[in-house]
């Protein structure tokens, strides 16, 4: 069980394939140039994160760290208000690695979008 500090251990992260596999199936998404996002109630009371970077879409191993990093920082800064869901980011084609920063307003756009679909699908 994470604790109240923002830290990003082992059991939020999705590790398992049939995690992502169930994720892939009946997930939600949000997409826009940089980032598709995945995500789906887990029934837990903490959140989880995948990141699936593609080789086909940044060819570079130093890019798709880079990325992953990206990602994994701003889902820990917002891991509290995203308990009980699982998400899967996938990078897009358009993204530029050239402005960390819009990658992060990327993601906390994504991050946003996701709660509202899923508190309006709650209503």
């Amino acid at each position: 069980m994470p604790n109240s500090k923002a830290s990003f251990g082992r059991d939020l992260r999705l590790l398992k394939p049939a995690e992502f596999k169930q994720v892939f199936q009946k997930s939600r998404r949000s997409s826009d140039r940089n980032f598709t996002v995945l995500f789906l109630a887990n029934g837990k009371s903490h959140a989880r994160l995948g990141a699936a970077i593609a080789k086909k879409i940044l060819k570079r191993a130093v890019d798709r760290n880079l990325v992953k990093r990206v990602v994994r920082e701003s889902f820990r800064l917002r891991q509290q208000e995203l308990a009980g869901f699982d998400f899967v980011v996938l990078c897009g084609r358009g993204v530029k690695l050239d402005d960390k920063q819009r990658l992060r307003e990327s993601l906390d756009k994504h991050w946003s979008r996701a709660l509202q679909t899923l508190s309006d699908a709650r209503s």
